[in-house]
């Protein structure tokens, strides 16, 4: 019942033919992969403001220079971006520029700081949103902590459903909110002409609490450039559009950087001529909302209800990075190998789900306020940008192709100017919590130096033994009536030893393994040549295709038919299971054979054999092994 619940919620599995369906056109991935970008107007003029106002209100006049450098700054960015997608079409974030150019360990540094900055990005959106709905209806102030966290699920339940239901879901909300700008922006035009006039309104008398200096000005760039975060989303998620996708992602991430340039200079302007001063109770913009709609308009409402809705969606740009680029590391042995694996939708299931527990933990700890979060997120996504820029740079420096100075100098420029808003932020926000990114960026990276490492111990004493004795079955006089159906997850040493169990007792044996593509059968079946030999009429080795992303329901199927061609016989399943002895080893093993044994445990008695291989702990020279059966 509990499975059957799960795919209504979740929806029926899709088979992995139609992940090419899952590609989206341009018009559904701008909302999914751009929301973050594009929410942040919301908050970065917001947050420029909070610092400038310590200078007393003759600061706030700096806003409009820090917004058009913050926009300089985009433009730059987003151009280099184009040239990563251009130079790596399958998906050119900061970790795949880093570690292809700038060795392993760098690319580890830009991993970090992006995993840290999307769970960042997703708990200060959801916060935001809730925030905005405060501004409305003031009474809900002691509720933004569980708001966030309900609107969280619906944002992890969305994703968990697919690419394409999250599209849909997200494009509308997100089109309202540019709507409403660009009508919040007209209505603005319009007052200053015909009505207000062109000469800025004084903001409230504020006393300065520090002096004006470029130390406090340079604080509020770094907190205006919130407005970047999200802006590699693109670059990271090429494979979600439709063919050709690195062209149409290029264009849509210079659609977003238009969009995005055009909005937060329409916020920062209206600010400053209306005279709008940070206010605890209120955001800015839905300051400018009242003064340019009306206080209690209908379309001031609209203004507020879609910034609470493309805040809450903004969150989907993590949901959508954050799986796949723990699957990235997870692929290159940084990550558990379950973050790899896809799920029933389609979607890397068990990251968006580790992703929903840490959001959930920040928000908690945060109670719902973004002060501290904001300080924090942009100091990861502009190490991201520095190491990938530079890594660029070394590229076009090594291959030298037709047009290759201009693509340098583009991006030294970019990782130049990245890297000194980088230094600005670690100096000027020290103080305020990006301490404890500078302190979690070199942690997490150790870690997933420890998981790399660990991975190559264990591989290499998993290893087969190319001196191994030959595996055949013996023939048997009379023959016994056995046949065995072993589970192959990989060609590795636990594997060929359930095989070699499995011919010490059976007539016959049929080793099973599930594929996910061509490829992958092509070097299966070059390994078992290589260590056992070619098929025989007893030893014989069977590839099954998965329509679906499950690598159990092919096996079991086999199974099942097996034993109703052959009732005659007795069948004993045999299946590898690789017992770990260290504690790091439980996470990083899949233990898919037990997942395996129960599925085949529920529709009739049968005969299993567990051949058990223990992990060798680092100090073992070899791992032992034991078997055992069940029926």
């Amino acid at each position: 019942m509990s499975v059957r619940w799960f795919s209504r919620l979740l929806g029926h599995p899709l088979p992995r033919s139609s992940a090419g369906d899952e590609r989206l056109p341009n018009i559904q991935a701008l909302p999914i992969l751009s929301s973050d970008a594009l929410s942040s107007v919301a908050y970065a003029t917001e947050a420029a403001l909070g610092i400038l106002i310590l200078g007393g209100s003759a600061a706030l006049k700096l806003s409009l220079p820090i917004t058009l450098a913050i926009i300089a700054l985009i433009v730059i960015v987003v151009l280099s971006y184009r040239q990563a997608i251009a130079a790596y079409p399958n998906g050119g974030g900061s970790y795949v520029v880093a570690r292809d150019n700038l060795g392993r360990n760098v690319g580890l540094v830009a991993a970090a700081a992006l995993l840290i900055d999307y769970a960042l990005t997703a708990a200060v959106s959801l916060m935001a949103g809730t925030q905005a709905l405060s501004s409305l209806d003031p009474t809900l102030l002691p509720y933004e902590v569980p708001i966030a966290l309900v609107l969280l699920v619906l944002v992890g339940w969305a994703n968990l459903r697919g690419v394409k239901e999250a599209g849909r879901v997200f494009a509308i909300p997100t089109y309202a909110f540019v709507l409403m700008i660009a009508l919040l922006t007209v209505a603005g035009l319009r007052d200053l002409t015909f009505h207000h006039g062109w000469h800025p309104d004084p903001p409230p008398l504020t006393a300065a609490l520090e002096p004006i200096g470029l130390f406090m000005i340079l604080r509020a760039f770094s907190s205006g450039c919130s407005a970047m975060t999200g802006i590699e989303a693109i670059a990271n998620g090429v494979k979600v559009f439709r063919e050709p996708a690195p062209v149409n992602a290029r264009k849509t991430l210079l659609v977003m950087a238009v969009l995005l340039s055009a909005m937060f200079f329409a916020v920062s302007g209206m600010g400053f001529m209306y005279g709008i001063a940070p206010n605890p109770d209120i955001t800015v913009l839905a300051q400018i909302g009242q003064r340019v709609f009306g206080n209690g308009s209908v379309l001031y409402w609209t203004l507020q209800i879609t910034t609470l809705l493309i805040l809450v969606l903004a969150a989907n740009t993590a949901f959508s990075g954050f799986p796949r680029l723990a699957a990235m590391l997870a692929e290159d042995r940084c990550l558990p190998m379950q973050m790899n694996l896809l799920g029933d939708r389609l979607v890397y299931q068990n990251g968006i789900g580790v992703l929903l527990g840490i959001t959930a933990l920040i928000i908690v700890i945060c109670r719902g306020d973004t002060t501290v979060a904001v300080n924090l997120y942009a100091l990861g996504v502009f190490t991201a940008f520095t190491l990938s820029q530079l890594g660029l740079v070394r590229r076009w420096w090594m291959q030298r192709g037709p047009g290759w100075r201009g693509r340098m100098l583009m991006n030294a420029l970019g990782s130049l100017t990245t890297f000194v808003v980088l230094v600005v932020i670690v100096v000027s926000k020290f103080d305020e919590g990006a301490w404890t990114v500078v302190i979690a960026i070199p942690l997490l990276v150790w870690g997933l130096a420890v998981i790399r490492r660990r991975y190559r111990q264990i591989f290499a004493a998993l290893a087969p033994d190319p001196d191994a004795a030959p595996l055949q079955v013996v023939p048997r006089d009379p023959p016994t009536g056995h046949h065995a159906i072993v589970w192959i997850p990989s060609m590795m040493r636990p594997a060929f030893e359930a095989v070699r169990y499995a011919c010490s007792f059976a007539d016959s044996v049929t080793a099973v393994v599930v594929v996910q593509n061509d490829q992958d059968a092509g070097h299966l079946s070059q390994m078992w040549d290589r260590y056992v030999g070619p098929n025989t009429g007893a030893l014989e080795l069977v590839l099954l295709d998965s329509p679906f992303s499950s690598l159990l329901d092919p096996f079991c199927d086999f199974v099942t038919a097996a034993e109703q061609r052959h009732p005659e016989r007795i069948t004993t399943v045999v299946m590898p299971v690789a017992i770990p002895r260290d504690r790091l080893d439980v996470a990083l093993l899949n233990q898919r054979a037990r997942a395996l044994f129960e599925a085949l445990s529920d529709d009739q008695s049968r005969v299993f054999s567990i051949v058990r291989y223990f992990v060798p702990n680092g100090r073992d020279p070899a791992g032992s092994r034991s078997s055992g059966s069940m029926e």
